[in-house]
């Protein structure tokens, strides 16, 4: 029924982009604000439906005006929300996102909302066993149950490991695609030797290891060999979100056949044309222009101005 079938609670992005981050006690001109959905999951999601991926997403927001914004993001790119849990007299998580030009770095305030996170019985398995890719960002105690749903039922498992866990080391054996930080990396190596390191995490049992270095690409290696590949020379606005988008572009890749090098590869572009753009959504690309992109290095802007524009009205509903 479904290509990817994602689960999280997911927040809302409040973005402020400056010129210089101020200091205590100070103010600066903020140069523009957008409101746009948030989430490790949730962004990648939005990312693989508008590159033509059928999705459904599973978790829960509250009943305020931001779970309706984040419900009406997710529905307007086609996204499946029928086992979206709506909490009632609860709020949605919100963050406060503050990028600056002058290092090219952001600062996250964080609201943990009061909606209540699911709960095993409220997931309703049969979704995950329809899916091709089940798309998670931890790996606790439910969540490896339901690795297990979907590996008996033909569906791979795709993980944002986006921190570094003891959980997810230890069970490790239940991720396919174990798509992980610079900041993963750091923590589980001290040398650059990337593709002994990569090798070493494969034989943990991934069949498919890829950690993301920021803006010096990524490396990977597979049953098809090691890659180490640059990201796409661009003007960065906001690396909000970059990561992402890479994994929701990684599973439309995936999606198309193609092999894990041009995965890795077409996410590198996609998450490339994505910093040109404030927040974690207004820039990510459809497949047209992502292609035509790698092939020209040429942006098409109307489309993300577009877009932009919209996350910039404030929060929709409808």
């Amino acid at each position: 029924m479904f290509d990817i079938v994602g689960i999280e609670m997911p927040c809302m992005d409040l973005l402020a982009n400056v010129d210089v981050f101020p200091e205590p006690n100070h103010g600066t001109l903020v140069n523009r604000v957008s409101w746009q959905g948030g989430g490790k999951v949730a962004t990648g999601m939005v990312a693989a439906a508008r590159l033509g991926a059928v999705c459904a997403m599973m978790g829960g927001v509250g009943d305020d005006d931001y779970g309706r914004t984040c419900l009406w993001d997710f529905q307007r790119h086609g996204i499946n929300t029928d086992r979206m849990l709506i909490r009632q007299n609860a709020s949605t998580s919100l963050s406060i996102v503050i990028s600056d030009r002058a290092t090219k770095g952001r600062s996250i305030l964080f609201h943990r909302g009061s909606a209540p996170n699911w709960t095993p019985e409220e997931i309703d398995e049969s979704v995950i066993r329809s899916s091709r890719f089940f798309f998670f960002a931890h790996l606790n105690e439910p969540m490896t149950r339901f690795c297990r749903v979907a590996r008996e039922s033909g569906a791979e498992t795709f993980m944002d490991v986006d921190q570094y866990s003891e959980d997810t080391i230890r069970n490790i054996e239940l991720i396919d695609y174990f798509i992980a930080s610079e900041f993963v990396y750091n923590r589980m190596f001290s040398d650059e030797n990337f593709e002994v390191n990569c090798r070493s995490v494969m034989a943990l049992g991934p069949k498919v290891v890829v950690f993301t270095l920021g803006g010096r690409g990524c490396v990977g290696v597979s049953g098809q060999g090691f890659f180490q590949l640059e990201t796409y020379p661009v003007d960065v606005v906001d690396t909000v979100g970059a990561g992402d988008v890479f994994h929701g572009a990684f599973l439309a890749g995936l999606l198309k056949g193609w092999s894990h090098r041009d995965c890795a590869d077409f996410a590198n572009a996609v998450s490339s044309i994505k910093v040109t753009r404030p927040g974690g959504r207004a820039g990510i690309p459809d497949m047209e222009t992502a292609r035509h992109f790698m092939k020209t290095g040429e942006i098409r802007q109307e489309e993300l101005d577009q877009r932009t524009r919209e996350y910039e009205r404030g929060l929709q509903h409808e």
